[in-house]
């Protein structure tokens, strides 16, 4: 009896580690993929990296002594290996713009797109989720018109103008928000000498610290911002999860529930949401990794100093080096949220177990 259960968690555990193992070296595989085309577009775009940081009018013999100097006469092949074996060591290179090393830039301004995404993401969610369920439960009612409608105006309206408006009339007009920034400017200078940084993100910052009114002055100035992110990842998922709904409520098996007698809210959210909620969750990791990477226009709007802007910023003045580590970033969260998203499959449908 002994012997039939050792065999039997041996049978569970290699699979169980040949699936990890599959899953790490896709992981290592997509990674390396995604700085081969990083390293590949950095060389195609028409921009010298050498020129940008000696200037325009620096002679022949400065630009090739500058080239040896950053090691750009080398192989490309070399070039290649020596970017991934400092990527993979945390060294992103130094940045031409500020002459400090990328990836401590990079740790300054990710906490703020992160803190914004966030947030933005959690209200997209709270109210997405019941607005696509409600319409999905009642099509054609004015409920589900709707919805259907601040979704689509969610899609059609410039993310720009939205960001211009809601600062004239929030703002400008009404003062009920802050303005551009994290924190006003009085706050903002005591941030690095009165609050301890645990994360870089002001609202938890300030919490840990018992600053509640940092706290809540950082609250205004992220409401608007992060609010007209929500409203656009609101219409992403709501339209989705009444979708998703829609095909769940029109099963087999919810007829069968109802015909049981069980209770209407039961059915929704218990039975049709539990199997909806398998492609929601990937709706829901793709939103989030669209706000991380794709908020540039409303950092620039609100001047917030985040990831998109710092990419923006130094793709302005040809600064590769900042370019490239912001990309990889990017690019390493979509691949880190594409693991969570089949790590939570598993969670939410047993079936993806086996």
């Amino acid at each position: 009896m002994e012997q039939t259960d050792d065999i039997g968690g041996s049978g569970r555990f290699w699979p169980a580690l040949r699936e990890f193992g599959e899953a790490v070296a896709t992981l290592l595989v997509t990674f390396i993929g995604l700085l081969a085309v990083t390293f590949i577009i950095s060389r195609v775009v028409p921009i010298d990296p050498v020129t940008a940081l000696i200037g325009e009018r620096a002679t022949a013999q400065q630009i090739a002594a500058a080239r040896a100097e950053l090691r750009l006469d080398e192989p490309m092949i070399v070039q290649f290996g020596r970017y991934v074996w400092g990527v993979l060591h945390g060294d992103f290179g130094t940045s031409i713009k500020t002459g400090r090393p990328v990836i401590e830039e990079i740790a300054r301004f990710f906490p703020a797109t992160l803190e914004l995404s966030t947030l933005a993401t959690i209200l997209g969610v709270l109210v997405g989720v019941p607005a696509g369920v409600l319409a999905a439960t009642k099509p054609g009612s004015i409920a589900d018109q709707v919805v259907r409608l601040v979704g689509l105006m969610g899609y059609s309206m410039p993310v720009f103008w939205l960001g211009l408006i809601g600062l004239l009339v929030f703002y400008g007009t009404l003062g009920w928000v802050g303005g551009p920034g994290r924190l006003d400017a009085g706050y903002d200078m005591m941030m690095d000498f009165e609050v301890t940084q645990y994360t870089g993100m002001i609202l938890l910052d300030t919490a840990l610290n018992g600053r509640w009114d940092m706290f809540a002055n950082a609250l205004s100035h992220i409401i608007l911002p992060a609010g007209l992110l929500g409203y656009l990842s609101m219409a992403y998922i709501s339209r989705m999860t009444r979708s998703f709904m829609m095909n769940e409520l029109g099963q087999e098996y919810i007829t069968t529930a109802r015909v049981k007698g069980m209770p209407e809210r039961r059915v929704v959210w218990v039975h049709a949401m539990k199997n909806a909620l398998v492609p929601l969750i990937t709706v829901i990791a793709l939103s989030y990794a669209f706000l991380l990477e794709g908020a540039v226009l409303t950092e620039t709007i609100f001047s917030w100093p985040g990831l998109g802007r710092y990419i923006t910023d130094a793709l302005m003045v040809a600064d590769m080096p900042a370019v490239m580590g912001g990309t990889i970033v990017v690019g390493a969260v979509y691949i880190g949220l594409n693991l969570v998203s089949d790590l939570l499959y598993k969670l939410a449908d047993p079936r993806a177990r086996t």
